[in-house]
């Protein structure tokens, strides 16, 4: 090969490489910031762009899409010193390629910081219980609070979603006694309440027993008193009625006794007899 020949492939290859590296196809989704001998000199949009070799470079390639970014797990202490832990996800836009790359040096490590940041100081002004059941309003707050601050950099964050947020595993133990002691307390109160229903019942039924015993009592008594009148009024003694309705009772009795089962042996008093025949000497003799 000639020394003619190798420089005519040489001078090709040159102009062959300088067209391929002034010729820029940008994908759809991305815009390439350019930079000329080091300053920033445009921003090249998805298509076909011409640029001068060796001049101009691509700083930057720089995705227009929606950028999801993972905010990792951390701790956060409630208003009432509870431990707690979550984390998000964020879905973030580049509007304005040239900020996002000159306003900051890694906007998605500084956001990430940025909603970590913010959801401390967002669940450090709230209590445990509040924390826990507000997930929406935490989310609108916090978008809110970051919202502005990306305008510098040329980000439109779009969504800030809660994954997880939860109590600490030393939280949800101390929450689960505070369970069960509540539960058991309210078991406790229970058990109380019906005892106290239960001793209620039990007495009005001993007063309703009392008064219906003292009712019978009173219904007998007037029942005797209606036999002894009628007694005395069929009889002209004064001792007579009282003597026979005496008997009367004394041989009932005698008679319960004996039909009783405990009552092995009745034992009859030695003046049974003198006492009938007294009784009914004196009814005779009325």
């Amino acid at each position: 090969m000639t020394p003619s020949l190798i420089v005519v492939l040489a001078l090709f290859a040159f102009v062959f490489i300088t067209i391929a590296k002034g010729i820029r196809i940008v994908p759809q989704g991305e815009e390439w910031v350019i930079e000329r001998l080091g300053k920033y000199n445009e921003t090249f949009m998805p298509g076909l762009n011409l640029m001068i070799p060796y001049i101009d470079v691509v700083s930057q390639r720089v995705v227009t899409k929606d950028v999801l970014l993972d905010v990792p797990e951390q701790e956060v202490i409630t208003k009432d010193n509870a431990v707690i832990l979550t984390n998000a996800i964020a879905f973030v836009k580049v509007t304005d390629p040239v900020k996002a790359v000159y306003g900051i040096v890694d906007f998605a490590e500084a956001i990430r910081n940025l909603i970590m940041t913010t959801l401390r100081s967002i669940i450090g002004d709230m209590e445990l219980d509040d924390a826990l059941s507000s997930r929406d309003i935490i989310k609108a707050r916090l978008r809110e609070s970051i919202a502005d601050e990306v305008l510098d950099w040329g980000l439109t964050v779009k969504s800030v979603e809660i994954q997880d947020i939860n109590p600490s595993p030393t939280m949800q133990k101390a929450m689960e006694q505070q369970a069960s002691a509540e539960r058991e307390r309210k078991a406790t109160v229970t058990r109380a309440e019906g005892s106290k229903q239960a001793a209620i019942l039990e007495a009005e039924a001993r007063l309703e027993s009392a008064s219906r015993d003292a009712d019978a009592q009173i219904l007998l008594a007037e029942a005797s008193a209606k036999a002894i009148q009628k007694v005395m009024a069929a009889a002209t003694g004064a001792e007579t009625p009282l003597l026979y309705l005496l008997g009367e009772k004394y041989i009932r009795a005698m008679a319960q006794l004996a039909e009783s089962d405990n009552a092995k042996t009745v034992v009859l008093p030695a003046d049974l007899l003198d006492s009938v025949k007294g009784i009914m000497g004196k009814v005779r003799g009325a």
